[in-house]
């Protein structure tokens, strides 16, 4: 059977010559992987790679020291041997020999060089430079020495050899080889980004299997396989199987279903509010008819999805603003039946956010410590009236900004907060736009998820430590805690014993639950969608996209016409 892969500019054909000296074309069909990302890209610099859309694309043109397998274990990239200093704040790593960027134009006669040790001194500077303006500069900030003007201290980054790299911290950090799974630690070349400057993230080189052909904005971005890719399979066979990657940027998530069903997706993350009772009966299992025509993986993984409050009170004109008085928070919270929630408005697709902002699937977390709110009316009323507002006497309007994917959540919750007297308006954007208001303190009140950027409980807690302030750092509700602070440095001394650092998480997670800057609602779970001949594409709690060693089934991978 052959496949049809519309809407490609790209050339999908081999053109062959046959044998016996006639020279007839051959068309032999290509192995295109299409997929769709509503929420379209921003970048393709790992330096900007801040979301899903931009860390899904950057996973598939580069490469890092380390990565996650599908356990959440970290495992060896570009780097062979590394080992960490007794005190915890030296880490020497030997990258991979013969590892090389992919061909481009800033290289001599076009052909990519081979990796280095200065390479990755020169990406982790850049990610932390100011003139880069990276939004993952915090992962570094704190960590590594500075110079009296602020700038980095020479013994951050170190060379040692052509392919052995050091890194020296200010202090210990635990979860630091999980930050070095991030795109924001993926290795660049020098000469691209300084030929191409700020349009890198429009012409990017890295080491990874595919690499970059065009990219039309709002429309679609394609990817070629990379011929000289480093890595193999188990059986020593080349990777990737596919040809190319084919991006399209339908924003309406329902016609992007539609276009899956209809076959001309191979692979769809997520279903919306419309498209869920296609595929999942009310108790969350998988309809048969659907299973039938469509491969479904159906995976818990690391988001909560959460309201915030903007705590800033400088930012308010009424400096006695209901949002001011956590009891109010704490109302708002209690009065969420959050099973209901999931239950009804999602088929039982999450888990209620009862626990703490630590998704209770995180490794070595135990979320059980950690007493959140479950729905109760009569709580919720009455610490209303203790805050001055029985029954919603005097309440203000409050509005609860929300991009425009959840109309029906935000109706739920309007829906719960009217049985407190609170009148809640909603204003929904689109998601970019909803993101930029976050990030620079202009709505008061909001939707948001937190997608784990690394599998440790300190990536969520680090949204609410002080010095991490949004829009350069992941506390977009700009709480402040002294005793958060204090517990959250205790907590980054490697010497301390495991099981105290979990302990100090849970305390650090009861704290945020207690002054209630968020109304936590649920830890989610995705499903994703396949075509059945699709195969290796596997699934981890990060919900990461590797398409490495995907491949297609043989029957409808490929065929040729005369």
């Amino acid at each position: 059977m052959l496949r049809q892969f519309t809407g490609l500019f790209i050339a999908l054909v081999l053109l062959a010559s046959c044998s016996d000296g006639n020279k007839k074309e051959k068309q032999e069909a290509k192995k295109v992987f299409r997929y769709n990302q509503a929420e379209g890209l921003t970048s393709l610099d790992p330096a900007f790679a801040r979301n899903q859309a931009n860390v899904w694309a950057v996973n598939q043109i580069y490469n890092g020291l380390f990565e996650l397998d599908q356990q959440l274990n970290v495992v060896p990239s570009l780097v062979d041997n590394w080992k960490v200093s007794e005190d915890g704040k030296t880490y020497t790593f030997e990258i991979r020999k013969g590892i090389h960027f992919q061909d481009s134009e800033v290289f001599p006669d076009g052909k990519g060089r081979e990796v280095t040790a200065d390479d990755f001194v020169y990406s982790f500077k850049r990610v932390l430079d100011p003139k880069t303006s990276s939004t993952g500069a915090w992962i570094f900030n704190e960590r590594v020495l500075t110079n009296a003007d602020g700038s980095i201290s020479d013994t951050c980054f170190v060379a040692l050899d052509p392919h052995t790299f050091k890194v020296h911290l200010r202090r210990p950090f635990p979860p630091f080889m999980q930050i070095l799974t991030m795109p924001y630690t993926y290795v660049v070349p020098k000469e691209a980004v300084e030929k191409y400057g700020k349009d890198f993230g429009l012409k990017p080189v890295g080491t990874g299997p595919f690499v970059f052909k065009q990219w039309t904005e709002n429309e679609s971005l394609t990817l070629l396989k990379n011929a000289n890719y480093w890595r193999k399979d188990a059986s020593g066979n080349s990777l990737p199987y596919l040809d190319a990657v084919q991006v399209s940027f339908i924003a309406d998530k329902n016609q992007a279903y539609r276009t899956f069903e209809q076959g001309n997706l191979d692979f769809l993350s997520g279903i919306e509010e419309s498209s869920r009772d296609l595929v999942l009966n009310r108790d969350g299992s998988v309809k048969k008819d659907f299973s039938s025509k469509f491969q479904v993986h159906k995976v818990p993984y690391l988001n909560t999805e959460y309201l915030g409050f903007q705590l800033d009170s400088s930012t308010y004109k009424d400096k006695k603003h209901p949002f001011l008085d956590r009891r109010v928070r704490q109302a708002l919270s209690y009065s969420i039946n959050r099973q209901e929630l999931v239950a009804f408005l999602r088929n039982k697709l999450g888990i209620p956010g009862v626990s703490g902002i630590v998704p209770v699937i995180m490794p070595s977390f135990d979320s059980t410590k950690v007493k959140g709110y479950t729905y109760d009316l009569e709580k919720a009323q009455r610490l209303l009236k203790d805050a001055g507002f029985p029954q919603g006497k005097g309440f203000p309007q409050i509005t609860l900004n929300a991009n425009t994917l959840h109309n029906e959540l935000c109706e739920y919750l309007q829906k719960q907060w009217s049985s407190l007297g609170i009148n809640v308006k909603i204003d929904q954007n689109n998601n970019s736009t909803h993101q930029q208001m976050i990030d620079n303190g202009q709505v008061n009140f909001f939707m948001a998820s937190w997608l784990g950027d690394y599998p440790d409980a300190e990536n969520y807690l680090a949204m609410f430590y002080s010095k991490n302030l949004s829009p350069s750092g992941p506390n977009k509700t700009r709480f402040k805690n002294k005793a958060f602070d204090e517990l959250f440095e205790k907590a980054q001394i490697a010497d301390n014993d495991p099981f105290d650092r979990y302990e100090m998480y849970n305390q650090m997670d009861q704290i945020i639950m207690t002054e209630a800057p968020v109304i936590v609602l649920f830890y989610d779970e995705v499903v994703r969608l396949a075509q059945n001949y699709v195969t290796g594409l596997e699934a981890n709690p990060m919900n990461n996209l590797m398409l490495e060693k995907v491949d297609f089934k043989p029957a409808t991978a490929t065929a040729s016409a005369e």
